[in-house]
């Protein structure tokens, strides 16, 4: 007797049709029958009444149907207790910094057995990675809602502004807003990042003036680049900031209330996040 006879058994014995039985199966029609021919030789007993109208479980079917589900179940546990555990896929991005280094430490120590792997996205990428399923999660800014996407709430990320080491605001313990509005700002298209454009043009605005507009750059690093050999500023993630090797910028802190983007974690709203009790945990531990 083979678990894969009694597999095909179970599944036409849930169809009631041999046909449809193999299209679940994925194999022709033949190959059902012949394995189950071969069960009933084995056990010297029909499994099925067939007709030409209709199959139906005789007797010794009936009885055999729910013993052999037992076996499947027993067969899929055995292979379960010696597969390696499965991974965790998160979406991410380079402005993490060491938010992402305490929250990965946290995780190993609660699942040390349970690999992580990294995709560095672009929002837009890593939230339609999620609502796909080749994401099990993502850490995100404040986005704007997805169909089938939800996004639960981790911490407030403060901005700092960046601005070169040699200009007098740079030694300050903490700036205004408005006393960097003499500087071109160098910030990221809109459509990269709403959010953060939003924001920092939005205080601005608050602060009473239009930001004087800067060399717009392809990446973090070539924008940092920039402003340390001509004036300008723009504005980094205070936990990127801890991390970045600039010696030519100074990172510099706003005067409170300062400003913060939200961090999240989206997650699909259907299907449930393997570990994700441990991560949210380890999202919860790297705060404290």
């Amino acid at each position: 007797m083979e678990l894969r006879q009694l597999s095909y058994f179970v599944t036409v014995a849930e169809e009631l049709h041999f046909g449809r039985a193999a299209e679940r199966l994925h194999i022709v029609q033949s190959a059902v029958s012949m394995q189950i021919q071969r069960l009933e030789r084995e056990l010297g007993a029909e499994l099925f009444d067939r007709t030409p109208r209709r199959v139906r479980l005789t007797s010794a079917g009936e009885r055999l149907l729910p013993r052999a589900r037992e076996v499947l179940a027993a067969a899929d546990r055995a292979r379960a207790a010696v597969a390696p555990p499965p991974g965790l896929r998160i979406g991410t991005s380079t402005g993490m910094g060491a938010h992402l280094d305490r929250v990965l430490a946290a995780f190993a120590r609660r699942a040390p057995e349970v690999p992580v792997e990294l995709f560095s996205l672009p929002a837009a990428e890593r939230l339609a990675r999620v609502a796909g399923g080749q994401l099990h999660a993502a850490f995100v800014r404040s986005v704007d809602p997805v169909p089938g996407i939800r996004v639960l709430p981790l911490w407030p990320d403060p901005l700092v502004a960046a601005l070169p080491a040699s200009h007098p605001l740079a030694g300050r313990a903490e700036i205004d807003l408005g006393e960097l509005a003499e500087l071109p700002l160098s910030l990221t298209e809109r459509r990269n990042n709403p959010a953060l454009v939003d924001l920092v043009v939005g205080a601005c605005h608050e602060a009473g003036f239009e930001p004087l507009p800067g060399p717009a750059n392809g990446s973090l690093q070539d924008t940092l680049a920039t402003i340390g050999s001509r004036p300008g500023w723009t504005v980094v993630y205070a936990s990127h900031a801890r991390v970045l090797h600039s010696p030519r910028v100074a990172f510099v802190p706003f005067r409170p209330p300062g400003l913060a983007l939200s961090t999240g974690l989206a997650v699909p709203v259907s299907s449930p996040v393997v570990h994700l009790d441990n991560l949210l945990l380890a999202c919860g531990d790297h705060e404290s």
